[in-house]
């Protein structure tokens, strides 16, 4: 298919809680760094090429996409902070036409709701899993049939649902 696309939303993996930091500021706990580096070596092994990524602006979130190792072209969106599904989507949707796999990498609710919002099999195992718990570093593959410019509710195909520990 000339339009197949990747999407690949992945939750910042666990942060620290330290008094007096605000919430934009928490850093990964140790647990944090190592999951999220578990989750890169994952995804390399299990997606395709990584070919763009949008990272909300949090420092967990920043630290997370570092320990992944995924080298390629970032960008930060304020938006992705805090934001709900139609946020996520519409970041997505600013994505180049070049681009065959995005990453983005977010926060909870708003990464496990876009990957029920966008996936048309939205009763399947892999769904119900997201339903119950989106851990920290997990991460949702999406099967995206047309240009990210189309991204919208149930258009894409949720292939998988890793938590990596």
């Amino acid at each position: 298919m000339a339009d197949h696309r990747t999407l690949v939303l992945m939750r910042h993996g666990k942060s620290s809680y330290p008094e007096g930091i605000r919430d934009h500021e928490r850093q990964l706990a140790e647990r944090g760094l190592r999951e999220a580096r578990i989750g890169g070596e994952w995804i390399r092994e299990n997606v395709p090429p990584v070919d763009a990524v949008l990272c909300s602006t949090s420092r967990r979130t920043v630290e997370t996409l570092a320990s992944t190792g995924i080298e390629a072209p970032a960008g930060f969106e304020k938006s992705i902070y805090g934001g709900s599904p139609a946020d996520v989507i519409a970041a997505a949707r600013t994505t180049s036409d070049h681009v065959k796999t995005l990453l983005i990498v977010g926060h909870e609710p708003g990464i496990p709701w876009t990957a029920l919002d966008l996936a048309s099999n939205e009763n399947s195992e892999a769904a119900q899993r997201i339903r119950d718990k989106f851990p920290t570093s997990a991460i949702a593959v999406l099967s995206v049939p047309v240009p990210w410019t189309e991204l919208d509710d149930s258009v894409a195909t949720l292939l998988e649902f890793h938590v990596p520990r």
